[in-house]
């Protein structure tokens, strides 16, 4: 059975409502007797009864969040420094996936809320907004990250994506490349921002766009990795062989990569790639791989500082949106010294 509050009175010879005060942090307690208390209440074994505790003071010290997969490594470090702000605060995370399933993550999201979560992180999968809307109507505290619904204004942390798309083209094109295709991601406002920076760079720097260039935005069902092989490899197969690739993420550029080498092309001299994320293990890649970091840990600590403030003061002015500038890390997927050098000469092609 489980030890109770009732347990570690009788065993000092205390009333019950002595241990509670000590439990719960009260300051009307002697310092000797507070000691006494949660020595015998380690000694026992005690577990204080979150859920019970809910139902009285209407707060869990818990928040849930929901992202669409737990395999992509971009969420995983989102996850730890969203997990580290929260325990600092005093909060449990509840983490959940959706499986880039809207029907899951809608029955997800009720789930947690009947855990009595005290509030809401979510990359959602959902292409409606319909949902978030409802959660706003009913005063429920959230927090969306990675992904925003451009037709509802809610609290969001994220990275600036056409600012992705243009950092990363723009890349290439200095080191020399001129047919330059992308790798599109899902058509979540995230593929679509990259997408619109990626067509952006090409035409600041007087490069005709070629939809051929440009693989068909990804589906969901998370096997974007497979989807990404059989797009190098059509692209490889097409009759404008690119000599520059940027892809949507990094999982996506890994697979793009091993697809050139096994057709024997030289990266970067016969084809250089870009990714997005910069994963941890980037560097340690057959071909270290260029990337554009979009600070993936800070969106999980600032979208987890952003819920904390609410969760203080629900009432706290308009929703806020926080977008993330994206930073280049270069490395020898894409660095082509003397052919950057031949482009700098020469000007645009």
């Amino acid at each position: 059975m489980p030890v109770i509050l009732k347990d570690i009175a009788r065993a000092l010879d205390i009333s019950v409502i002595t241990v509670s005060k000590v439990m719960r942090d009260q300051p009307d307690v002697a310092a000797e007797t507070r000691k006494r208390v949660l020595a015998k209440a380690q000694e026992l074994g005690y577990r204080p009864n979150l859920t019970a505790r809910s139902l009285v003071t209407g707060k869990s010290s818990q928040v849930g969040v929901i992202v669409p997969t737990l395999l992509h490594p971009f969420f995983a470090e989102v996850l730890e420094g969203l997990s580290s702000a929260m325990k600092q605060a005093g909060y449990a995370v509840m983490i959940s996936s959706s499986m880039e399933d809207p029907v899951v993550e809608e029955a997800a999201i009720e789930q947690l809320l009947g855990h009595r979560m005290d509030g809401l992180i979510i990359a959602s999968c959902n292409f409606s907004s319909t949902k978030f809307r409802q959660l706003k109507e009913q005063g429920i505290p959230f927090v969306l990250i990675d992904r925003f619904f451009p037709d509802l204004r809610t609290d969001f942390v994220g990275v600036d994506d056409r600012a992705v798309g243009r950092i990363a083209t723009e890349h290439l094109i200095a080191m020399g490349c001129r047919r330059i295709a992308h790798i599109r991601g899902l058509p979540f406002t995230t593929g679509v921002g990259r997408f619109e920076g990626y067509k952006l760079a090409l035409e600041q720097h007087g490069i005709k766009f070629d939809p051929n260039l440009v693989s068909p935005y990804m589906t969901a069902d998370g096997r974007d990795w497979q989807q990404s092989v059989l797009a190098m490899r059509g692209l490889l197969a097409g009759r404008r062989r690119p000599d520059g690739v940027f892809c949507y993420n990094d999982p996506m550029a890994i697979a793009a990569v091993d697809v050139a080498l096994e057709a024997s092309l030289r990266i970067p001299e016969d084809i250089a790639f870009i990714g997005c994320d910069n994963l941890h293990y980037d560097e340690s890649l057959r071909a270290p791989l260029s990337s554009v970091d979009h600070h993936s840990s800070q969106i999980g600590e600032r979208a987890a500082k952003m819920l904390l403030r609410r969760l203080k003061d629900k009432t706290a002015g308009n929703a806020r949106q926080i977008l993330l500038q994206p930073s280049l890390v270069i490395r020898e997927s894409s660095r082509r010294r003397n052919r950057a050098q031949t482009a700098l000469r020469n000007g645009p092609g």
